[in-house]
């Protein structure tokens, strides 16, 4: 395309590789055999039917179990899946919820597949093509639109405006939220202001929620129409609950199969069961379901007459599922004009009807994990955009190696950052003891998070373990395996020994999944064990990290990131144990400097301390 900045064709590229990379791991074919794809935790197979019905959209939805354990931490909610059957055609859907043992996917299809309760079938992760094609238009229209346009070279070009945190607005608000602090108030001031993109930096435990739930009920009193996002469906559910109580019409759309009980009478579903459309629905679903049943008494293998009765009877159900789908439209077109607030993620925000309406404000939350092209896919629904988030925490994920490399991992918040003058930071921290974040808030923050009198330090809060001479080695890592450390698991049980540490108000986290699989096999049962990545955005009493990395050759993989122990370190309230190797460590600046760090609050013991004492 004539005209075209580069870096869309940099974006579009990187796109590609990740597309590229997503079908090279999913693909069941001659070089990915279904037992390597259950090795890789890519497959679920078999799975057993529990439930079948119809949901919201006239979608099929399918509740299965699996009958013994088997690799599943790949399998998240809202991910792209197939369901699949030896000889027969696979089907595309989306894994509604999953927990380990029983959960329930959607498919894209008229119907549920003859073969659904067959012996021998699964479920299997598959490129999630309907968000690349989005993502990949959205970027091609940039062009074409004057104003996102001028934004993208904006945010892609060589002009930066000085950074400041202190905007004074001069705005006179009456605040809801009688209990919030000054930089708290000046963001949402910023929130008030005419600027078409402003930047709310929320450091770990800095209230980053609590300031755009204020900042919305203040735009909506000013007859702001709002639009709020997330790059997860929990981070938009975080937002919704904290409307509830608001006194504001607010409409959660998207995926609302498995929302939270408190948002469903806030989802389209939800509100349907109080108009006078659902008695009307309810009827024709009985009748579909019975004209289902007819056409599923003939065989697969049948006579002419029999298929084409059977044809038949499947159009007219066809049909009257259409029927139900123009009864939820009209219904949802309602809601959609009486809504002051519309939530949901940026694909679940892909409904044609919002393209209709003219909303003031678009609010992206957790805009530190959400990739730029995501962002370009609902840019264009608002006239004023509000990033909120902290690119010094974890980025998007990106599959692709090559893509990471070029820096498809960078979020839109990230590429934003200092391109834009109206940048608040949020400046004190309320999760955590004082010496809990006094190091990230000095390596990340440069120093400038505040802690509040109450969190000051009553005693050690943080703990550094040194395993260095333990022969506590790191093992795994070939054959695409995850690494472990089996020392460090046993050094954690005496922690907890020692301390008389509450199982249920610890949790225990770590970079490598191997690490993870092991610490499930063997730490208490009330504690929650979980993968670094996984934990962003939750918090414990106390945190244990494991860090893993144990070898002559100083090799350190995930923890380059030093956004990753940023996270790690953040997540904890009360206590803090960090578990590491220093010999292997020490030779990254970042780990250099924290050692300097618990040498200054005398944080450091080694490991012979408590292993052999």
């Amino acid at each position: 395309m004539e005209n075209q900045h580069p870096q869309i064709a940099h974006l579009l590229h990187c796109l590609e590789l990740e597309e590229q990379e997503q079908a090279k791991r999913y693909q069941l074919d001659e070089q990915h055999s279904l037992k390597s794809l259950k090795s890789e935790g890519l497959a679920i197979h078999p799975i057993r039917i529990s439930r079948k019905s119809f949901g919201y959209a006239e979608y099929p939805e399918i509740g299965f179990r699996i009958g013994f354990p088997m690799e599943t931490s790949n399998f998240r909610d809202g991910m792209a899946i197939e369901c699949f059957c030896q000889g027969e055609e696979s089907v595309k859907g989306m894994l509604l919820s999953f927990d380990g043992r029983q959960g329930e996917f959607r498919l894209f299809a008229p119907d549920f597949p003859d073969w659904l309760e067959d012996d021998g079938v699964g479920i299997k992760l598959t490129p999630d093509t309907r968000t690349t094609a989005i993502m990949k238009k959205s970027l091609l229209e940039i062009t074409s639109n004057p104003r996102l346009n001028s934004l993208f070279a904006t945010i892609h070009g060589e002009t930066l405006f000085q950074l400041s945190t202190n905007k004074n607005i001069h705005l006179t608000l009456d605040f809801q939220n009688k209990q919030l602090n000054k930089s708290q108030q000046m963001a949402i001031e910023g929130m008030m202001s005419d600027e078409k993109m402003m930047i709310i930096h929320g450091p770990p435990g800095t209230g980053k929620t609590t300031t755009l739930l204020e900042g919305i009920v203040q735009l909506v009193k000013t007859g702001e129409k709002i639009l709020v996002s997330a790059p997860s469906n929990a981070a938009v559910d975080n937002i919704a609950k904290g409307l509830i109580d608001k006194n504001i019409k607010f409409l959660r759309i998207g995926n609302n199969t498995k929302v939270d009980a408190s948002i469903f009478p806030f989802t389209p579903e939800g509100k349907l069961i109080e108009s006078k459309q659902d008695k009307e629905i309810k009827k024709l679903r009985i009748r579909a379901d019975e004209i289902r049943k007819m056409a599923n008494q003939y065989k697969r293998r049948f006579g002419k007459d029999e298929r084409d009765q059977r044809n038949l009877l499947i159009k007219e159900v066809k049909n009257i599922r259409q029927e139900i789908k123009a009864l939820q439209q009209y219904n949802e077109e309602k809601l959609f004009s009486e809504a002051q607030v519309i939530l949901g993620t940026p694909i679940g925000l892909m409904d044609p009807q919002l393209k209709k309406i003219e909303f003031n404000t678009l609010i992206i939350d957790e805009a530190g994990q959400c990739l730029e092209p995501l962002a370009w896919c609902i840019f264009d629904l608002a006239e004023k955009i509000i990033l909120a988030g902290d690119h010094l925490q974890l980025p998007p994920t990106v599959l692709s190696d090559k893509a990471a490399h070029l820096g498809f991992n960078k979020s839109i918040l990230e590429n934003c950052f200092g391109k834009f003058e109206h940048i608040f930071l949020l400046d004190t921290q309320y999760r955590m003891r004082e010496s809990i974040a006094q190091f990230s808030n000095e390596y990340f923050y440069e120093g400038k998070l505040k802690t509040p009198p109450q969190l000051a330090n009553l005693h050690s809060h943080v703990t550094f373990f040194d395993t260095a001479g333990t022969g506590f080695d790191e093992e795994g890592g070939k054959d695409g395996s995850s690494l472990m450390n089996k020392g460090e698991i046993e050094l954690v049980l005496k922690i907890m020994e020692q301390d008389k540490l509450n199982p249920s108000k610890c949790a225990f986290i770590s970079p490598y999944a191997g690490q993870i699989s092991l610490a499930k096999e063997s730490l208490p049962k009330e504690m929650h064990i979980s993968t670094i990545d996984s934990f962003q955005g939750q918090e414990m009493e106390t945190i244990i990290i494991s860090t893993v990395r144990s070898n002559p050759e100083k090799q350190i993989g995930f923890l380059k990131d030093h956004r990753r122990m940023n996270v790690a370190m953040t997540r904890a309230i009360e206590n803090l144990y960090i578990i590491g190797d220093s010999t292997t460590l020490i030779n990254d600046p970042y780990f250099e400097k924290m050692f300097l760090y618990f040498d200054r609050i005398e944080a450091y013991k080694t490991a012979w301390e408590i292993m052999y004492s």
